[in-house]
């Protein structure tokens, strides 16, 4: 194995012996990473190139390298394999990444590659999930004991299993009837008496997710209750299969990447730096041409406030000040509540709860800056009432920005929708609207009558 600050050295000497078509020096050099670094290396070379490589490489590398790589990667790399090679390849992976790769083939080579892998049978229960269900996350159990043999029947069993079962800290106890009926530990089986019964030593206050759970309460129920893994029943409680740590981290992953993606305004969380122009643009120019539209709401104001503008020109020079601050007290509240969204910490009937807290910040940040906002409007334009203005209508708006940052998210949570979704541009609009509003109805009513 190299270190991983070797891996853009070998991409060019990599390179370098593709060119040679010294496939034996590539070959080498790519079995000599790890799995992470092989499918970063495997990514940077020519489709062509990937093709010719992939089935040279030893099964299990290339086994590794299509389950490092994106769902929508890996499918197109299985695509274009000889069905001879993708079997050898597939028949090496996890049965759950196995699942998640042939749910995306096209219909007749699905039928084909399942009809040719060597466990089959374990990946058709696999493949009656959604993917973004605990269900489709979830992969085959190689290890259940029976609660009623003893810790010494228990050990003799783990020493039956075949070479490479994956076998965790603990193990998944089941019913005549492979009911789930606890979880015990390898140090409790081993320390144990010989003749102790794993019903006596087991944990029969088992975590579990049914199947048709999302895969993001999924994760999150394991990251709250710090789980390696987590087991998966149906609504009988029959253990189906198990979602394991990694696939725990790589979902977490995925629904961060959604969010942050679509807090940004863009619908598709796979846009990334590397994709064509043309596909971002089809991503980010809706939800623009959405802002466009209502950003006319607050030209729509402004235009109602023409005289008032016109007459003293010097409310312009504050649009700026007044409308960034509140924008960005409804971002702040705004990501604050998506995230608690996300996270479980708090609910639509969490809402008075969680506005009376962001009214509060509002008021004391508002106390704050629009004092500092009048003083500067005070010295700079040398106006008291001007100050009065300009420091009042930011301590009014950063208040309807906490607000707007509240209600819009928990608005669209409670009707179903994806809080993160459009939350964004319809916070902007509240903010930069209800602050020219505030502002120029204050100053209308006040500035007028002393210029």
């Amino acid at each position: 194995m190299v270190d991983i600050t070797d891996v853009n050295l070998v991409l060019e000497e990599l390179r370098e012996a593709l060119t040679a078509e010294d496939w034996k020096r590539a070959v080498a050099l790519v079995e000599a990473l790890r799995p992470p670094d092989q499918a970063d290396v495997f990514e940077e070379l020519p489709p062509d190139t990937q093709s010719e490589l992939l089935p040279r490489l030893n099964p299990e590398d290339s086994a590794d390298i299509l389950e490092e790589l994106s769902d929508e990667d890996a499918i197109v790399v299985a695509t274009r394999l000889e069905a001879d090679d993708l079997t050898r390849i597939v028949n090496q992976m996890e049965p759950d990444e196995v699942a998640d790769l042939i749910g995306d083939m096209p219909p007749e080579q699905a039928a084909e590659t399942l009809s040719a892998i060597e466990d089959a049978a374990g990946i058709l229960p696999l493949l009656q999930h959604s993917d973004d269900t605990a269900g489709g996350l979830m992969t085959s159990v190689d290890v259940v004991i029976h609660k009623d043999i003893t810790a010494t029947e228990a050990i003799a069993h783990l020493k039956t299993m075949v070479p490479g079962a994956r076998i965790a800290y603990y193990l998944y106890v089941v019913d005549d009837d492979v009911k789930l009926v606890g979880v015990v530990s390898l140090l409790e089986i081993i320390v144990a008496p010989s003749d102790t019964r794993i019903s006596e030593i087991m944990n029969k206050e088992v975590i579990s997710a049914f199947a048709n759970t999302d895969q993001e309460a999924a994760a999150r129920l394991m990251a709250r209750y710090d789980l390696l893994a987590l087991p998966v029943v149906d609504e009988q409680y029959h253990l189906l299969g198990v979602i394991t740590h990694d696939d725990m981290v790589a979902v977490l992953e995925e629904e961060e990447t959604e969010d942050i993606y679509r807090l940004g305004g863009v619908t598709n969380e796979r846009i990334s730096v590397s994709v064509p122009p043309k596909v971002a643009l089809r991503a980010r120019l809706p939800w623009l041409v959405l802002n466009l539209g209502t950003a006319m709401l607050s030209a729509l104001v402004l235009s109602l406030f023409e005289n008032t503008i016109a007459q003293l020109a010097v409310l312009a020079v504050f649009f700026p000040i007044v409308a960034g601050v509140s924008g960005s007290a409804g971002t702040q509240t705004l990501t604050v509540t998506v995230r608690g969204l996300a996270l479980g910490e708090i609910s639509p009937k969490d809402g008075a709860g969680t506005m009376v807290r962001e009214i509060l910040i509002g008021l004391a940040n508002g106390i704050i800056i629009g004092t500092i906002i009048a003083i500067i409007a005070l010295a700079w334009k040398g106006s008291p009432i001007l100050g009065f203005v300009v420091g009042s209508a930011t301590f009014l708006n950063l208040i309807a920005a906490g607000l707007a940052g509240v209600v819009v998210p928990l608005g669209m949570s409670l009707i179903k929708l994806d809080p993160a979704l459009a939350s964004p541009v319809l916070v902007t609009t509240l903010t930069d609207t209800l602050g020219y509003l505030i502002y120029l109805s204050i100053a209308t009513i006040l500035l007028l009558g002393f210029f």
